[in-house]
Parts: C-alpha cells; sequence; structure tokens
C-alpha cells in the first residue's frame, strides 16, 4: 500500500522484510521514547510466536518519517478480525510529529481495515484520532522509580507487602535468572497453571520463545524454586531504562511460600544490576485483584487511555474477561485439568491479541 494523503504526507505499509527500514523504524521509535509494544521487533516476534501477521503503517514527509502505526492483524475464528496496536502488547498506538503525520495514519489505518475485511482498529495508547471512541476508565499503568541498593528496595514496599516478602526470603528458595530451554519450560508450567486458575487460556509456548529470539538482549526468565520445581516465574523484558515483567505467574504451592513476593523483589534487584532505573509492573483492570496487588506493593496507578474504532454495521469485538458473557466460561475453564487447558488455550489465545 502506498496512500497518498493530506498535503504532502504519504503514509505505507512497512516491509518487514527490508532489514534497513525496520533498522530506520526501530530509531524512529528509540528517537521518540516509544513504548517497547512500539517496536517492529515486538511485532515480528507476535508473529513468530502465534501466527497473527506483523503490519505497520509509516507516514513520510519529503522522505522523513513523521509518524508511525504497529499494529497485528489479527484473524480468530472464535474473536473475529481486527487490527490491534499492538497486539499481546499493553501498549502502542499512533507515535507522530506532527498533527498531519497523525491523522494520514489513523486515515491510512480505517482504509486498510475496511480494504481487508477487519472489524475495526484497537490503539492501545498514542495519539487519539477524532472522532473515534476512546475510555480511560478500564486500565491501569503501574510504574515506579527502583531504590539504590537492596535493602533500599525492601524497605520502599510498604510493610505489609514488606511481610511477606520477608517470610517468603527465610524459606530460602532458589532464584535463576536464563533464556535457556530449561528456563522456558519453567517459566510455562508456572504460567500455565496460574492463567488456568484465573480461567484464562494460555498463550502458546513459542510466543515466549519467539519473544526471548525477538529480544536476545533485552529479555530473560527469573524463576523461584523449591528444590527442583518451580514454584513461580516471569519473562521480562527491558526497555528505555526500565524492566517490565511481563508474563509472570505461580503455581498453587506459590502463594503459602510466597514465592510471586520474592519474585517480584529478585526481579527488581536484578534489574537494577542491569542498569535498570525503573520497574514498570505493567497494566492491570481496574478493581481486580493484580490491580490491588500492585497498589498494595506501594505504585500508584495510572489511568491508560485506549482508543478504537468500529466498522460501519459491524458489532465491537468483545474480548474483555470481565464482560458477563464470559463468566460462565471462565469458572468452567478453571476446571479443566491442565494438560487439556494448555492442549486447548493455545489456539483460543491466538484470537485474544
Amino acid at each position: 500500500m502506498n496512500a497518498p494523503v493530506k498535503a504532502g504526507t504519504q503514509v505505507r505499509a512497512l516491509d518487514f522484510r527490508d532489514a534497513g527500514e525496520v533498522r530506520r523504524i526501530e530509531g524512529f521509535v528509540a528517537d521518540a521514547g516509544a513504548s517497547l509494544f512500539h517496536r517492529p521487533a515486538w511485532l515480528k516476534g507476535v508473529e513468530a510466536g502465534t501466527g497473527q501477521r506483523a503490519a505497520g503503517l509509516v507516514a513520510e514527509r519529503l522522505g522523513t518519517v513523521t509518524g508511525w502505526l504497529p499494529l497485528i492483524e489479527v484473524r480468530s475464528a472464535l474473536f473475529g478480525k481486527a487490527l490491534v496496536s499492538s497486539g499481546f502488547g499493553v501498549g502502542g498506538g499512533i507515535i507522530a510529529t506532527s498533527d498531519e503525520a497523525a491523522a494520514a495514519l489513523a486515515e491510512a489505518a480505517q482504509a486498510h481495515a475496511t480494504s481487508g475485511g477487519f472489524s475495526g482498529i484497537e490503539l492501545r495508547g498514542g495519539v487519539l484520532p477524532t472522532g473515534w471512541d476512546s475510555w480511560s476508565d478500564k486500565h491501569c499503568g503501574f510504574e515506579r522509580a527502583l531504590a539504590a541498593d537492596d535493602e533500599a528496595e525492601l524497605l520502599a514496599i510498604p510493610r505489609k507487602a514488606r511481610a511477606e516478602v520477608r517470610k517468603g526470603l527465610s524459606f530460602g528458595h532458589r532464584v535463576t535468572v536464563g533464556r535457556g530451554q530449561g528456563d522456558l519450560a519453567a517459566h510455562f508450567a508456572c504460567y500455565s497453571a496460574s492463567v488456568r486458575n484465573l480461567g484464562t487460556p494460555v498463550f502458546p509456548r513459542a510466543l515466549f520463545r519467539a519473544m526471548l529470539e525477538a529480544f536476545p538482549d533485552s529479555s530473560d526468565i527469573l524463576t523461584v524454586w523449591e528444590g527442583n520445581t518451580p514454584l513461580a516465574s516471569v519473562l521480562s523484558f527491558y526497555h528505555d531504562g526500565a524492566v517490565l515483567p511481563f508474563w509472570g505467574g505461580g503455581v498453587f504451592a506459590a502463594r503459602a511460600a510466597r514465592a510471586n513476593e520474592v519474585m517480584y523483589y529478585e526481579l527488581m534487584l536484578h534489574a537494577r544490576r542491569q542498569g535498570m532505573e525503573r520497574f514498570d509492573f505493567g497494566r492491570s483492570k481496574t478493581g481486580s485483584g493484580p490491580f490491588a496487588f500492585k497498589k498494595n506493593w506501594g505504585f500508584e496507578p495510572q489511568p491508560l487511555t485506549y482508543a478504537a474504532w468500529t466498522a460501519p454495521g459491524v458489532p465491537p469485538r468483545n474480548i474483555d474477561p470481565t464482560d458477563a458473557s464470559y463468566s460462565r466460561k471462565i469458572e468452567l475453564w478453571k476446571k479443566l485439568p491442565l494438560p487439556v487447558a494448555n492442549t486447548l488455550g493455545p489456539w483460543i489465545a491466538r484470537g485474544l491479541a
């Protein structure tokens, strides 16, 4: 696609096969201070791990990049077709150096959705296009600075949560950090059990492997063990001075062992030693259990603004697990044997971008 729109601005699709063009967009994202989820590497990792197609629109004026919209083309037999910025992430949306470039990208995205038969477009942050629906009351982000040393990091956690961390540390759990097959296996064992217990289908194993490959120098897995049994594990990314614990969870025994508390505290220490300055605890649904957990750790919620455009005559895509229509399905999923959930889950979760 190469669509001239508005006073000299042109919008075209990024050719991911062109390494030079991909580096150019990576540089634009870095210069803009944009999120991990704006990076072409994120889109390619998602494509490799889920089969959902990486896309993205580049705005240019006189040969200079003036805007970028990362996209995942989500196709699901259960949840329909949509353009998501960015799929399987918590951030994304339009970044642009001018209102003209932002408007051009929004217009081109609508044309791309219409021509491709997509029901709509979801933007997780970025510039809000005029006339699109937007909201700021469903999700919050949580981020704070890392402390200067290990003891200060512990003291930065509010008293009640700190007591839980201290109790977890008293068990003397083994903690490992790595990127190998053993780390991936331990992570999937913990994460898949955790999301099944929440009533959520697990993402494909291939997604976690693909993301480590997409970010070879800025991702790892931290795991808390009891002997040779993994209790809790988290796959994290390192971006723009922040650590992002992105996919984390624990088995049932992790609760009594305070393994999740140890996991996040040890990740804070590890991240500081890696030169990170901030801990980005990610997003949580307003009023949810994870929302309360992060507040109890001393993180202040910051509302996240998302936006969406729906094609005329098409019902909006609904993948909100708190919607009443999903409540019975969630309760049934919680009761599935883990091997069954891990077999069926990845096929379903590919559409939950």
